[in-house]
């Protein structure tokens, strides 16, 4: 007789389930009992044994326990370890021949001198040298590597300068020196921007060539603009007659030899009269314009970026260095008359702001910007910010309302030349690439343009208020166009500099 056994559709999805989890469920024998079955359907009495016993849980095995204990023991730290406290301890009771009073053998002693000899002709260096280059890595920690070697081949002592004069005569017949301006040529002073509208340039229409290297810097001669100084990268500086409308006339007046080292960075004085470059080689010097005479040489065994004159003082001007600080000197007696010091990085820039040169700008490769007051070794205000990138340029605006810098990631940030010194973000001109160079940029005289180099050797022209991009020039070869500026009295001369070794003049 069979079975009616009834399960109904709930009770069959559950112990299904619990099958598949398990390997068990629970299902009706011929007369309704329900019992638990296993995988092959039998029942606990009649099932093969352990085949419903449920896995035993493994237990987790300890670490073994160290063989040694002790905190030098290898068994922590492995074979690549520090020294052991054993080792240090018999490493310091260990003394040598030579710290006993033993006498060596003559040969150790002939042997130990002529290894002596090899190193120092090798290092081409004393002791002291050795100490004071020791001193400039500590100084200077991770940048060191960078910078070039003050010691060793090279002498610590400035190269002896010397100048060449390579116009007609250096008197005229009435007795003027050639660096005055041509008769008729009227000065502009800086910030008037109320006395002639400008124009964007529309052609290249002189180059000067004259330099062996790269042309890192330009600056005209304040006022009239009818000299223009290069720095280049061969040691040299050059001054060029550039005011007369005679293109036969645009020549090298003058050139100036007294860096062994690229120069870096070149300032006139307020009238023209003097003027300062600095160079790789760690050292700053004054020159007379007009002789080409050194009036001073300065070095606090750093590299030198920057240099500017106080706008109140012919005779002090500032350095930012390698070691993070900014040093003002006297430029007569030449010591260090102030150190400001709060950069964590080489400082690029120093711009005066605030009425004609009150207050100081600084900027680094650390990120930052800060501003100082005059003679005060404490910054009065510090912009950084997550998202700034170094500015290794920056221009102030003739109106000295606003002053601009050279992002390295492709943009020119503007922020205000005075009071709180805020960022104005509207204010953005991209377009050009300048990462990893320190492309200079610079303001038409009324203010209406802002011209910057790019590290495609292109020249770039903005218009100020709608920040738009108006004109671009493919202007040097073979690298960046590194520098830029616009004549102060000619409404639409601009004069490029590049690592090619040329000046392009535009009009």
């Amino acid at each position: 007789m069979e079975s009616n056994v009834f399960v109904d559709d709930l009770s069959f999805q559950q112990e299904r389930t619990a099958f598949q989890r398990a390997g068990i469920a629970r299902a009706p024998d011929a007369h309704g009992t329900l019992i638990e079955r296993g995988t092959y359907g039998h029942s606990e009495q009649h099932a093969p044994k352990n085949m419903l016993a449920p896995a035993k849980k493994r237990k987790k095995s300890e670490p073994d326990e160290p063989l040694v204990y002790g905190s030098d023991d290898e068994v922590e730290y492995g074979i690549w370890g520090p020294p052991t406290k054993e080792e240090r301890e018999r490493q310091s009771d260990q003394i040598t021949d030579l710290a006993k009073g033993v006498e060596l053998d003559p040969l150790q002693v002939a042997e130990r001198a002529h290894v002596a000899e090899i190193r120092r002709r090798k290092s081409g260096k004393d002791d002291s040298a050795s100490e004071a280059q020791d001193f400039d890595r500590m100084v200077e920690r991770k940048m060191s590597h960078l910078l070039p070697p003050r010691f060793g081949d090279e002498e610590p002592a400035a190269m002896e300068p010397s100048t060449k004069f390579h116009g007609d005569v250096e008197h005229d017949y009435r007795g003027r020196s050639w660096i005055e301006p041509p008769a008729g040529v009227r000065g502009v002073e800086w910030g008037d921007v109320q006395d002639h509208a400008c124009f964007v340039p529309k052609k290249c229409i002189h180059r000067f060539t004259g330099h062996n290297k790269g042309v890192h810097r330009i600056r005209l001669f304040p006022g009239t603009g009818h000299l223009l100084l290069s720095a280049g990268l061969d040691g040299k500086c050059k001054v060029w007659s550039v005011g007369s409308s005679d293109p036969t006339q645009r020549r090298v007046m003058r050139t100036y030899v007294g860096h062994s080292a690229a120069v870096r960075d070149v300032q006139f004085n307020h009238n023209g009269t003097k003027f300062l470059s600095c160079s790789f080689d760690r050292f700053v010097r004054l020159w007379n314009t007009e002789t080409g005479e050194v009036l001073g040489t300065y070095t606090n065994r750093r590299v030198p970026y920057v240099v500017q004159f106080y706008p109140h003082d012919n005779n002090t001007f500032v350095v930012g260095c390698s070691d993070n600080k900014v040093v003002a000197y006297d430029a007569t007696t030449g010591d260090i008359t102030q150190e400001y010091n709060h950069h964590l990085a080489p400082v690029n820039t120093i711009t005066f702001v605030e009425d004609n040169g009150t207050k100081m700008v600084t900027s680094s490769d650390d990120k930052k910007v800060l501003v100082w007051e005059w003679d005060i070794g404490v910054p009065i205000k510090y912009i950084s910010d997550p998202s700034m990138h170094s500015m290794p340029a920056m221009t102030l605006h003739p109106s000295g309302q606003y002053m601009a810098g050279q992002s390295l990631d492709n943009q020119i940030c503007v922020y205000q030349g005075r009071h709180k010194f805020a960022l104005q973000r509207k204010k953005k001109y991209l377009g050009h690439q300048v990462a990893g160079y320190a492309c200079d940029l610079c303001f038409s005289p009324d203010g209406q343009f802002l011209v910057s180099g790019d590290s495609n050797g292109k020249l770039y022209f903005w218009n100020w208020r709608n920040h738009r991009l108006l004109q671009t020039y493919r202007a040097h070869d073979d690298g960046p166009s590194v520098g830029c500026v616009w004549h102060p009295v000619d409404p639409s001369i601009v004069f490029s500099c590049g690592w090619d070794g040329v000046i392009k003049m535009w009009q």
